[in-house]
């Protein structure tokens, strides 16, 4: 999960998201290591704070008629919008 880099790129600490959570600073650092993973319900409010799709958060990347981007088309879209 992309749990990290989208706490690091919104400039939150772990205690931030444990509190957005409802879960122990414990809890969430597991999260972020791997070594446990949230449930169905966590990973909709993680979807959710950080506005991405769950497909996104879980590291799914995939390509299909509906025209989703990969990194490099969001990265170049990033780098415009600034």
């Amino acid at each position: 999960m992309k749990l990290k880099e989208l706490r690091k790129e919104n400039q939150k600490t772990q205690d931030d998201l444990a509190r957005a959570l409802n879960v122990s600073h414990g809890t969430y650092n597991n999260y972020e290591q791997g070594k446990y993973e949230p449930n169905i319900d966590t990973i909709i409010k993680l979807a959710n704070y950080y506005d991405v799709s769950i497909d996104y958060l879980v590291g799914r990347d995939y390509k299909n008629e509906i025209g989703y981007i990969n990194e490099t088309q969001k990265n170049s879209i990033k780098t415009l919008i600034k």
